[in-house]
């Protein structure tokens, strides 16, 4: 049998081969046994050699369309296959038009994001701006500047998360405050609102992440007046235009003189409820007149410049604002919850 007659029968061997295949596996076979390493059209390539020279190239291009022949009934086959594959794939995954579709789900602006943007609008339009700073904080920023002494107990471990002796968790936003002093850019007018870590069991008013507003003006003649007359307007702006305040003396280490700020109750009045634990008033925040230690500590002259610092939980504000009486809610990311906002 010569070479042309051995290359038709290995063709048509192959060709029923690959008409016989019914799944795409035994066209891998077919394959396999013929074109692969080991295969007939591979051995018939080997024994090259046992041809003489002059016939080689006729030969060599026997071979060639062979491969070619078998390869495009290969892809003819392959390609039926598929398609009758997807076929009964689309009879079996019969989709009904009719049915009501999927509904997507977007989310809901959080009641800590709605009062910290409330908050802001107000202090933006008494000219005040939003800086933020890390949380990752040095002790220096967090306590020193502060006025708050080696031997204070907000500096206990079981009060303050540190990761080494000088480094912490911020437990307030007060050290932006700090870095801000320290830039020198007088006058000051800002907030800093953040999150802030302390050691707290978690309970419906404490969470070991919290989150603070803090703010700070620092300028020439700024006097305790200048701040009453700020939180009143703040008060009014978030709780209502009948919102009264009291200041309660109170200590803080980087203001003197320090007060806690309450407002009157928006639910009743101040008449006395159940809001209000029947007293008519709500504690909200602390306050005071910026310590001349702290100025001096970030480089301001308290000769020359006053100023005054207020701090208030955003967490706070949302609970009063919503009536929330739980704030493990805030943070329980529960859809039915959150869109009630």
């Amino acid at each position: 049998m010569d070479m042309k007659e051995r290359l038709q029968e290995l063709a048509e061997a192959a060709r029923k081969r690959i008409e016989e295949s019914d799944v795409p596996e035994k066209l891998n076979e077919v394959k396999v046994a013929y074109l692969g390493k080991k295969g007939e059209l591979t051995a018939i390539l080997k024994s090259m050699k046992d041809v003489a020279p002059e016939d080689r190239p006729k030969v060599g291009q026997l071979v060639n369309e062979t491969r070619a022949k078998i390869e495009e009934l290969l892809e003819t086959s392959r390609k039926k296959l598929e398609e009758a594959a997807r076929e009964e794939q689309m009879k079996a995954e019969v989709i009904d038009v009719t049915l009501p579709a999927k509904k997507a789900k977007i989310g809901h602006r959080h009641p800590n994001t709605i009062a910290l943007e409330e908050v802001e609008r107000i202090f933006i339009g008494m000219g005040y701006e939003v800086v933020e700073g890390p949380e990752v904080e040095y002790a220096d920023y967090n306590f020193t500047k502060l006025n708050i002494p080696e031997d204070h107990p907000a500096r206990d471990e079981q009060d303050t998360f540190f990761i080494n002796s000088s480094i912490l968790l911020r437990s307030q936003t007060s050290p932006v405050q700090a870095r801000t002093m320290e830039e020198g850019k007088l006058p000051i007018r800002m907030i800093a609102p953040g999150r802030v870590f302390r050691s707290d069991e978690v309970d419906a008013t404490h969470s070991p992440s919290f989150h603070q507003i803090e703010g700070l003006v620092i300028d020439k003649n700024i006097t305790f007046a200048d701040l009453k007359g700020t939180l009143q307007e703040f008060a009014r702006e978030l709780f209502g235009p009948e919102t009264k305040t009291k200041f309660r003396p109170h200590h803080f280490p980087f203001t003197e003189p320090s007060a806690e700020v309450d407002v009157s109750c928006f639910k009743c009045g101040g008449k006395g409820c159940r809001f209000c634990k029947g007293s008519g008033w709500i504690e909200i925040l602390g306050c005071g007149t910026v310590h001349p230690n702290v100025l001096r500590m970030c480089g301001i002259d308290p000769e020359e410049y006053t100023g005054f610092a207020f701090g208030v939980g955003l967490e706070r504000i949302a609970l009063l604002k919503y009536e929330i009486d739980d704030m493990r809610l805030l943070y329980e990311n529960d859809i039915r919850f959150l869109k009630q906002f």
